[in-house]
């Protein structure tokens, strides 16, 4: 008898560890198919919250040895800019003028952002205040 309830109990124990290993798969999985983005508010400004591009052009700046490059880029009215984090650890995306603001962004997240006013928008790691960058937006 004794035999037979030590068996249930690895039984459970490893149904309980699979179970726990597959929704953290799953977590990860969905987790990672989605821009991080909080939303903002500012009209002529729409965060993008799909990975999908849109007709306009596309430019990604990458995150990498607490390094945005390229530091300062220059796009066009309408553009969607895509940083994707290639660093170890953490790092986030934060305009210092508030109009976009990344949640913490792991090894190979991605954060996206529209730019549709044209106008110069800084931004920074607030991990790591030193790392900055700037987009310059063009009519």
């Amino acid at each position: 008898m004794s035999k037979m309830k030590t068996s249930r109990a690895i039984g459970f124990r490893s149904s309980a560890l699979t179970l726990a290993a597959i929704l953290s798969v799953i977590t990860i999985s969905s987790a990672s198919g989605f821009s991080h983005s909080t939303p903002g508010g500012t009209s002529g400004m729409v965060q993008v919250a799909s990975a999908d591009a849109s007709a306009s052009s596309v430019t990604e700046v990458k995150i990498d040895n607490f390094a945005f490059t390229p530091g300062v880029v220059t796009v066009k009215a309408g553009t969607q800019v895509t940083w994707i984090n290639h660093d170890d650890i953490p790092h986030t995306v934060d305009s210092t003028q508030g109009k976009f603001k990344s949640a913490a962004l792991d090894t190979d997240d991605k954060f996206q952002f529209r730019f549709t006013e044209p106008g110069e928008y800084p931004f920074y790691c607030r991990m790591h205040p030193k790392m900055t960058g700037k987009i310059i937006v063009q009519p």
